[in-house]
């Protein structure tokens, strides 16, 4: 949905759900049938490609199903609602300490593996 350009120089812009999470809403809502990328993408208003790159990242977490141009939510309800509730903690926290810094991660990393990558075979 296109902005103002005020909208846009201000850095106001408007705050809402994500694709990934209008998609999901949209398919658990509507659980009882499959659709095209075309008709998921009219149905949330959003850009037919954006729409597509979500299904196609929400696939590779099993939190839809695809078979030839249909999409559909998967049928095991607590995978996605374990999905979405461990978004909304992340979430919560990043807002509350800012999130990781990756920089800051790595500096602190210690140097050896930890003892689940190390080989244990004995054979070094």
């Amino acid at each position: 949905m296109p902005v103002s350009i005020d909208e846009f120089e201000s850095g106001d812009l408007p705050a809402g759900p994500s694709v990934p999470e209008q998609v999901i809403t949209y398919l658990h809502t509507n659980r009882d049938a499959a659709f095209t990328r075309s008709e998921i993408a009219t149905a949330i208003d959003e850009d037919p490609n954006t729409v597509g790159t979500a299904l196609t990242r929400l696939k590779e977490r099993d939190l839809v199903r695809h078979r030839g141009q249909y999409w559909a939510i998967v049928e095991d309800e607590q995978r996605v609602a374990a999905a979405y509730d461990l978004h909304d903690v992340s979430s919560r926290l990043d807002d509350a300490d800012g999130g990781i810094d990756s920089e800051d991660w790595d500096a602190v990393a210690p140097d050896r593996p930890h003892p689940s990558e190390q080989d244990t075979s004995g054979d070094g």
